[in-house]
Parts: C-alpha cells; structure tokens; sequence
C-alpha cells in the first residue's frame, strides 16, 4: 500500500470517528433538552398517583399506565384558558410588533444615521442592559400609577389617572429594549452603505430607505428579534402579578396560581403547562432558519 493510500485511510477514518463524536454529541444535547419536554407531555396523560409511582425509572418518559386526557378536561374546568390564551397573545404579540418597529427604527437613526453624539446615546442604552428588573418595577410601578388613560363609558370618553389594571401596562413598557436595538444595530451597520446612497440619488428619504431598503434585507434580524421579544412577553409572571387584578385581564403565566390553591394536582399541572408551551415552540420552529441565519451572520460581529 503506498503512503497515499494510507494517508487517504487514516484521513477518512478520522472523519468517520469525527462524525460518529458529533452525533454522539448532538444525541446528548437531544436528550439533555428533549426529556424534560417529553416528561411533561407524558406526565399530563397520567394520575397523579401514576407520576409519582414512575418517578426513578424510564417510565416517567413513556406513555404507559392509566393514560387519559383528564388532566387537560381539568385544565378547563379549573382556570379561564381560553382567556388567559387570548390575553397573552394579543399582549406578546402587540409587544413584538411595536418592538419590532420601535427598536428597529431607533437602531436604524443609530447607524445609518450621522449625527452628534450617537455614539454616546448607544452606549447609555447599551447600559441600561446591566440593570435588573426587579430594580425598576417599583419605580416603574409609580410612573405608570400617574400616567393618564381614557376609557369608554358608552359614547363618551371619560378620563382616570393610572394603567393599573389595563392591557397598555402589560405592553407599552417593554416595547423599547435594549438588546433588541442592539440587535438591530449590529445587522443594520453590515448592510451597504452604497445602497443609501443609490436610494437617495433615485430621490428617496430616509424613512423610504429605512422602509424600503434596510428592512426588506433585515428578516434574519427581525425574526430574532420577534423571538427574544416574545418569550419574556410570554413567560411574563411579576410584573403582571404587580400590576393586574381582574381576571379578564390576566396572562396565562399568573394562571398557574390557580393550580396550588387548595389541592394541587400535578398531572393538571403537568397539562396547563404543555398547553402554553404549544405557542412558544410553534414560533421558534416557524422561525428558526431566519434565527440561526441572524445568529450566523450578525451575533458573532463585534
């Protein structure tokens, strides 16, 4: 056999051995992020008794017992569902579709914009990152105590002091973040600057630009943005919890309350749970090749 050949040999085996490590790998992260998902869709199908009885061995991961959908009929017997659904996806997905536009438009005047002291402005939003939000729910609490708000006493407008208890404080302060213009920033700042300026010599002004030029080239970075803008929209539970008191009003986070008053039934738990984790992983698989592109093209830029 001459050394080319056993050059060849030895290459092919090590990319064979390569492949077989990553897919072990990956296999593992599978399974690491995989079995408690599937934990919770099996232990929704069961008794309580049953998860209890499963708990130590793999049969808390397979559908096998006194398997039912009892626990999801509980579910809507227990708590408003259907309301608490509506709740959260009209206010996580008002807060993407503002943020999406708020944040993006900040981040586009931040760089594609020349102007004074922009440089400054980005880093002081930038450091607004560092502050925790239990540090400005209080003093956000106030604020939004004072603000004035209008509601409609049949056909007329009558005026009150205060969002408590509306669907405006649920969403209006978290439609302006941080890492979300950064985001935005980040991918804004790769795209050519030569296209500003073909636009502007065809007649066109910023916003056209921004409208017309930036954003259509921009759906990695706004599908990215639409997901870490939803997820702690969704996954919302303090905040909430401060500031709403009707029931009509509540998202589905504050709904798992209702499930540790009195008796606490795990398996309705179990179900309540996989039933509002439907939607997160519904967005995440719709938009998932536009995030891992984002991830790929524009996170790893300094």
């Amino acid at each position: 056999m001459t050394s080319s050949s056993t050059h060849t040999h030895t290459h092919t085996r090590r990319g064979r051995t390569h492949a077989v490590l990553v897919t072990a790998v990956r296999s593992v992260l599978v399974l690491f992020f995989a079995l408690p998902i599937v934990f919770m869709l099996m232990s929704s199908l069961k008794p309580d008794q049953q998860i209890f009885a499963d708990l130590g061995s793999w049969r808390a991961f397979l559908p096998v017992g006194e398997i039912s959908a009892a626990n999801y009929a509980g579910v809507f017997d227990r708590v408003p569902f259907a309301r608490f659904l509506l709740n959260s996806v009209v206010i996580s997905g008002l807060t993407v579709a503002l943020g999406i536009l708020v944040n993006s438009m900040a981040a586009f005047a931040l760089a594609r914009l020349r102007w004074r002291g922009r440089g400054l402005v980005l880093g002081l939003v930038l450091a607004t990152l560092i502050v925790p939000f239990e540090t400005l729910a209080l003093p956000l609490l106030w604020w939004v105590n004072k603000l004035p708000s209008f509601e409609a006493d049949g056909f007329t407008l009558a005026f009150k002091q205060g969002w408590l208890d509306t669907y405006q404080v649920q969403i209006v302060p978290f439609v302006a973040n941080a890492f979300a213009l950064y985001l935005f920033y980040q991918y804004f700042d790769s795209i050519p600057r030569e296209l500003d300026e073909a636009a502007r010599i065809d007649g066109a002004g910023w916003f056209a630009i921004y409208r017309r030029v930036v954003m259509p080239l921009s759906g990695p970075a706004i599908a990215t943005v639409a997901i870490l803008t939803f997820l702690p929209a969704w996954n919302s539970y303090l905040w909430p919890l401060m500031v709403v008191q009707s029931e009509e009003l509540r998202p589905v986070m504050i709904g798992l309350q209702y499930f540790f008053q009195l008796d606490t039934s795990w398996g309705q738990v179990m179900a309540y749970s996989s039933l509002i984790t439907i939607p997160v992983v519904a967005l995440f698989l719709a938009f998932q090749r536009s995030f891992i592109n984002s991830i790929a093209s524009s996170g790893v830029k300094g």
